[in-house]
């Protein structure tokens, strides 16, 4: 750590928070003097991660047999619910059965989207379509994915905020809305290494939701189970209960959709996505689809079905990554670490998986910490983003996006950010002494 007052801050006096301030700005005009341009505003897979899949390109290919295991030409029409053996691949990373997997194109995003219009315009199986009510809400986890939220807000529906604890939402308020509000019609969750918290949802939290008593009998829960098998150790992996099995114990078999894909697994604009339910809502959904589209990317799907094969292959693949992304996340938690520990402005997650680090900065601070970020040419995830409608009430999260830059850019990245919380900090606190 700099030289500087070893000590909270908010133990300094006036005039000792004026000296650091004065040392903390001077380092700031050095480092504005460098000219940087880095980028850790989303969680896009770097340079080394797409190279660890440029094999599969080479699996299929213009002499390559392109009939699947059952005969069907994936050249052709038809495989409307997915080629069988990319099914049993996605059902694999899902841990359910293939007669519970649809799947889609190249974006779970893209799934989430059809899957809220699709009960705006029509309905929930035979339940009375969104657009006829009054009112529709959803249960928002916070902080959470920022894209989750702008397709609620897209179409207008309520969004609520859920606090996220370390072992999930808190269940005692969704209990509490689910189970009396008819207008509740939905919960955003990402279940496992959640974003940006890196948190996973305990056993008894899985449970909770698999018995939860909804008001309304169209009521869903989103589980985008992004990062199933992103696991950042190998001897300290997050385990998850699966919650479509717990609903069906639980008397709620269709409650529940199931995403994911293989974005950050093979290519984010050339992967595949998938979504898992019961049968029930599986059929529901393809009535709806054949009229939408004739069927995905079967070629894709092949190609995705040949490279991986089974879980053993995407567990190998996923070693690969890891080891390309861990020294990323170290450079940011060992800079944290030096730079901030015992300063008591900002608190931060160690994540076992996943693609974030979250940080809470002092209340009132992370603006103006990722403002001075971008103003040394380091480019972050806006201020406010993990709530719905871009509003954090202490305006204190911040999403650290480690994976997109090198080791050697993340050291410097990680370094700026520190300062720019010190100085915003300091600020802060002698705003609030003024």
């Amino acid at each position: 750590m700099n030289e500087e007052i070893m000590k909270a801050y908010k133990e300094l006096t006036k005039d000792e928070l004026l000296t650091l301030k004065a040392a903390l700005e001077e380092e700031y005009k050095t480092m504005e003097s460098k000219g940087l341009n880095l980028n850790m505003a989303r969680g896009k897979p770097g340079f080394d991660q797409l190279e660890l899949c440029m094999p599969m390109l080479d699996v299929v290919n213009s002499s390559s047999d392109m009939r699947t295991m059952l005969g069907n030409d994936t050249r052709n029409y038809g495989d409307l619910d997915g080629i069988g053996e990319c099914r049993r691949l996605m059902a694999y990373m899902l841990e359910v059965e293939k007669d519970n997997v649809l799947v889609g194109g190249n974006s779970s995003l893209n799934l989430m989207f059809d899957t809220v219009s699709r009960s705006f315009s029509h309905g929930v199986n035979g339940a009375t379509p969104w657009y006829k009510l009054d009112k529709v809400k959803f249960l928002c986890p916070v902080p959470g994915y920022d894209r989750h939220f702008r397709i609620t807000e897209e179409f207008g529906i309520e969004m609520i905020n859920i606090p996220l604890h370390e072992d999930g939402p808190d269940m005692d308020l969704v209990e509490e809305y689910v189970n009396n509000d008819p207008a509740v019609k939905g919960i955003w969750c990402v279940p496992k290494y959640s974003n940006p918290t890196g948190i996973s949802y305990s056993d008894e939290v899985v449970k909770r939701f698999a018995n939860l008593k909804p008001a309304a009998e169209d009521f869903r829960i989103y589980w985008d189970n992004a990062y199933g098998i992103h696991h950042l150790y190998e001897d300290t992996q997050d385990k998850i209960l699966n919650i479509l099995e717990e609903c069906q114990k639980a008397g709620n078999p269709n409650m529940v959709y199931i995403f994911c894909s293989t974005s950050k697994i093979s290519f984010p604009g050339s992967g595949v996505s998938a979504i898992a339910s019961s049968k029930e809502n599986i059929k529901f959904i393809m009535s709806h689809m054949t009229v939408q589209t004739i069927g995905h990317d079967k070629i894709n799907q092949l190609r995705h079905a040949r490279f991986f094969k089974d879980i053993d292959g995407l567990n190998a693949h996923m070693k690969k990554h890891a080891e390309v992304i861990r020294p990323k996340f170290a450079a940011v938690l060992d800079t944290l670490e030096e730079e901030l520990s015992g300063l008591e402005i900002g608190s931060w997650v160690k994540p076992r998986g996943g693609y974030f680090i979250s940080f809470d900065a002092m209340p009132g601070c992370a603006k103006a910490i990722v403002a001075k970020c971008k103003d040394l040419g380091v480019v972050m995830t806006g201020a406010g983003a993990t709530f719905p409608y871009g509003k954090d009430p202490l305006d204190s999260n911040i999403r650290i996006a480690p994976t997109f830059p090198s080791v050697e850019e993340m050291n410097v990245a990680s370094k700026v950010f520190t300062l720019c919380v010190k100085l915003a900090s300091v600020e802060k606190l002698l705003a609030d002494m003024n």
